[in-house]
């Protein structure tokens, strides 16, 4: 059997409980935009996965991964406001959160910090997350 990966089993967990809250959908032009890659064409406010670190934190013959991730929120222009609208709403979304993730069990999922930031180039603003979590691979 093939095991599958850690990484996209928490991504797709995150997408399925992000998808049902109809208030950050709201905040968002009325529907989830998280992505993978910025979609070409589309105005913000969506979100992208940011770096994604994954590594090995095994126990007592339980295989386990402790994941360091990051989502960023791009704001509408010259709205700050809305990215950090949507990044608050993400977090209380997520933070110590219960998923659903297809071959693993989430462990834990927390909220390490949230950073507003403006590009000086492009004046763009945007918003980060950085999350922790620790997956354990299903029996």
């Amino acid at each position: 059997m093939t095991q599958s990966s850690p990484l996209l089993a928490l991504r797709a967990g995150l997408l399925a409980h992000l998808s049902g809250d109809v208030p950050l959908a709201a905040l968002m032009g009325g529907r989830l935009r998280l992505y993978d890659e910025p979609p070409r064409g589309a105005a913000p406010v969506y979100a992208l996965f940011g770096p994604s670190e994954v590594s090995d934190d095994s126990v007592d013959g339980a295989r386990r991964h402790r994941h360091a991730f990051a989502l960023t929120v791009f704001a509408k222009p010259g709205s700050a406001r809305s990215a950090l609208e949507v990044a608050e709403q993400i977090a209380a979304r997520l933070d110590e959160a219960d998923l659903t993730l297809s071959g693993h069990v989430l462990v834990l999922l927390r909220l390490k910090s949230l950073a507003a930031l403006r590009d000086e180039r492009t004046g763009e603003a945007r918003t980060t997350l950085s999350f922790e979590a620790v997956t354990e691979v299903a029996a």
